[in-house]
Formats: C-alpha cells, structure tokens, sequence
C-alpha cells in the first residue's frame, strides 16, 4: 500500500495542476454531453429506462466534482501502480447506480400524482427540502464533504494493492459513497420536483459543485440550508407552488 500511497499527491496540487488536460477535457465534455442529453429528453418509463436517465443525470452534475480524484488517479495509472481508471469509475458509478433503486420507487410514487395535480406530492416535496436544509447542518454531511474535498483518504484507506481491479474498484465505490452522503439530500429534492428538471438540476449541481470544488464551500452549508428551509416552508404552506417551481 506504500507504493500506491507514494504515487498520488496532494489533492490541491492535483486540482490545480495542468499535467492532464486531456483528462480534464474529457471529464467536462462528458458533463456536456451529459446535460444535452438530459435536458434534450424526458424520464423514460421502466426501472432500466429510469436508471439509464438517471445515470446520465448522475455524469452531468457529478463529473465536474470529480476532476481533482480523477487527475491522481490518472497519474498513478500511468505509472502501471493501480488498475486503470474506468475500473475506479466502475466502483463510483456501482453505489450511485445502487442509489437509484430508491430514487425510481420514490418517482414511480410522485409522477403520477404531480401529473394527476394531486396536493400531496408539493407537501412531500415540502418536507423533502426542510429534511434536506436540516441535513446540511448535520455531522455526517461535514464528514462526507470532508471526504469529497480530500479524496487522498480514500486511496490511504484502503487495504490491499491500487493495482488489483477489486481493491481499486473498492476505493472508486468508497469515493462514492462519501460523495452520496454528501449529496444524497441534495439530490432527493430531484426526485421530489420531478427529475429531469434541467434549472433544478443546473442548481443543485451549482451548490454541489461549489461545496464540493471551492475554497470556501464548507462555509456554503449554512446559507444553502436556509435557502432550502426557506422553499420547502413555502411549498408546505402554498403547494400550489410546486406547479411554479418545477416550470
């Protein structure tokens, strides 16, 4: 575990570096892609449709965060001293693809209503976004973002060699849990206004990106909870509002 621990640096110095632009190209023309995708088609029906879609949802908001991990990775997989980078990607996709079970039994619920113009879904959506605001004050929410902002930890972590595909796809699906119990919240309320919807996604994503990439983003949490406190109160009181919310 030395040698892999011996071949990735700083996370700062990773996120700054210009050594592998054509990593970082690439993880932001897939975002690209990935937000024309979204935005140019609906949910699709079926668990597979939906997993599908919410995968693509999952590589637009989610990959821009990931450059800095990306980046030593990629510069220990080009020393031969870990299994190549789309085996540590797999373990990251595996636990957001896992998160996605309860995000389509959750739709399967809340479509129907919200098209049938039933009340109930605004009041959930409600509650949904005051739980949110009240997790982005919580201790786990700091921890996970700690681990988001530090990815270092999540090759240190690990027992085993970087370079047998197992233990690598292990320290991809670690990173990604520390990014779902950063994020999960966040992306409930997705769920909740209907997924797909591409302002709700450009700004959860701003926030994630924010907590996540810059210097002050531990700071943002506050001020996100408030604002989040502040639309779900709204939608309990006025759910009509959902309705404005959403188009």
């Amino acid at each position: 575990m030395a040698a892999a621990e011996a071949s990735v640096a700083s996370p700062a110095r990773a996120g700054r570096s210009l050594a592998q632009p054509m990593l970082v190209l690439a993880m932001y023309g897939l975002a690209a892609l990935a937000w024309w995708s979204s935005a140019s088609a609906s949910m699709p029906s079926g668990l597979a449709g939906f997993l599908a879609g919410w995968l693509v949802m999952m590589a637009a908001m989610m990959l821009p965060t990931l450059v800095p991990v990306l980046t030593l990775y990629r510069r220990a997989a080009r020393r031969g001293t870990v299994a190549p980078v789309p085996v540590f990607l797999a373990g990251y996709l595996l636990v957001w693809t896992a998160a996605g079970l309860p995000a389509y039994a959750a739709w399967r619920q809340f479509q129907p209503a919200m098209m049938a113009g039933r009340t109930w879904p605004a009041l959930a959506a409600g509650a949904v976004l005051v739980v949110a605001a009240a997790y982005q004050l919580s201790p786990l929410k700091a921890a996970c973002l700690r681990g988001c902002r530090t990815p270092l930890t999540a090759f240190t972590a690990i027992r085993g060699s970087l370079s047998n595909p197992l233990t690598a796809g292990r320290v991809g699906a670690r990173n990604g849990l520390w990014c779902l119990g950063c994020c999960w919240a966040l992306m409930s309320i997705l769920v909740a206004v209907g997924v797909m919807q591409p302002w709700w996604m450009a700004g959860i994503a701003a926030l994630i990106f924010a907590e996540k990439a810059l210097p002050f983003g531990p700071r943002l949490s506050a001020p996100i909870a408030g604002m989040l406190a502040a639309a779900g109160v709204a939608l309990l009181v006025h759910p009509a509002l959902l309705m404005t919310y959403t188009t």
